[in-house]
């Protein structure tokens, strides 16, 4: 009698549990809406939390980071970065939201390369230059931010996705295996490794594209936030956006964010040369860390909610961009319009065309060759100034 009672309770119990439905995202976002078959490949969206209830949702197209919910000055949670709210979005309109950016990073110029005397022509999808490895959707997508990553594990706090890159693909050379890791860390970091291998000599420069707004409303421009750029020097671009091969100091610019200062004190003074080329901010900064990840490369913070984010990283440049061609043709995850400067991105990199310019004093090597791994990490950390 009591072996049936007790049988019978567990049966109860293991219904009750069944019928449960998984607890929604805080950020709102339905993993239904992400669910979906692209490139013959499963999609879906994954969660991540820590002990402090801080929460990043993730998905496998393009290696994105969907959301990031952390806690304002009053306690509440806030969305700290611009997306879309389904995988139809991410899929069929160009954008690099959130994306795990490969094979490399930023602009390569006149869509070359050269590697032991080979010249590899790559596309030209960014005035005449190669942005963020081709980057596009059609007629094939090239550029891994808009290909599907396999997920080779998933814990609670933590998602490894993997690219399985073809020799030739998008033009580079080797088979390249890469890896991006993402932990949610107990004090509210998300830290990032990627690491990848060749067969064959090529490069990499892999980073991460969130496009963040610390503001709570997502209206609401990114012009009001405090940037500071552990930074004495930045790299020039001209009129396509190219970088000139230059490496000139900050001082007495609107580019020395070595102190706190509004994003938009000076972003429209296009009198200076290097704004009105970027139409605004778009231009790599040589990091006074010397790839030291335990030194703050960068800090930024909102005035309305208090949150701040501290990045670090071992790479020597981050790339600052306030979010210029946002231009108001798609809705974001609120349903409103994604606005010029209401999302803006820190992406640690090495410089833009490194690979064209490692000749020259003071730019870095992005060569891969068999038997190394590439290891770049990146750490976005969350806290609160009340």
């Amino acid at each position: 009698m009591k072996k049936a009672f007790y049988g019978a309770m567990c049966a109860l119990a293991l219904l009750s549990a069944c019928s449960q439905k998984p607890a929604e995202p805080l950020s709102g976002l339905k993993p239904a809406d992400f669910q979906s078959e692209q490139q013959g490949k499963q999609t879906d969206l994954y969660t991540l939390t820590n002990k402090n209830g801080m929460e990043v949702c993730v998905t496998n197209f393009g290696g994105r980071i969907v959301s990031i919910m952390v806690p304002d000055k009053e306690g509440n949670m806030q969305d700290a970065i611009i997306g879309y709210s389904n995988i139809t979005d991410y899929a069929t309109k160009p954008s690099d939201f959130g994306a795990s950016v490969g094979r490399y990073a930023n602009r390569l110029a006149n869509g070359q390369i050269t590697i032991d005397d080979v010249v590899y022509d790559l596309p030209k999808n960014n005035f005449g230059h190669c942005l963020h490895g081709g980057c596009t959707l059609e007629p094939a997508p090239m550029g891994w931010q808009n290909q599907v990553y396999d997920v080779e594990k998933v814990t609670d706090n933590q998602i490894v996705l993997v690219m399985h890159s073809p020799d030739g693909e998008a033009g580079f050379p080797g088979n390249v295996v890469a890896k991006t890791t993402y932990t949610l860390t107990d004090d509210n970091a998300i830290d990032i490794v990627w690491t990848a291998t060749t067969d064959k000599k090529t490069v990499i420069n892999q980073t991460n594209h969130c496009y963040f707004n610390l503001n709570g409303d997502h209206q609401m421009p990114i012009t009001n936030h405090l940037l500071q750029l552990n930074a004495d020097y930045y790299t020039p671009v001209d009129s396509t956006y190219m970088t000139t091969g230059e490496i000139a100091p900050v001082t007495g610019t609107p580019m020395d964010f070595t102190a706190f200062k509004e994003v938009g004190t000076e972003i429209t003074n296009f009198d200076f040369e290097q704004l009105k080329n970027g139409n605004g901010y778009d231009h790599n900064w040589v990091l006074n860390t010397e790839g030291d990840d335990t030194q703050v490369c960068a800090t930024l913070k909102s005035p309305v909610t208090g949150i701040v984010l501290e990045v670090y990283t071992n790479e020597p440049g981050i790339q600052f961009y306030s979010g210029n061609f946002l231009d108001g043709t798609t809705l974001g995850k609120d349903g409103k319009t994604i606005n010029q400067r209401t999302g803006m991105c820190l992406e640690t990199q090495k410089y833009p065309d490194t690979p064209n310019k490692s000749h020259l004093e003071g730019w870095p090597s992005a060569t891969l060759e068999p038997g190394q791994e590439y290891y770049s990490h990146c750490v976005y950390k969350f806290s609160v100034e009340k």
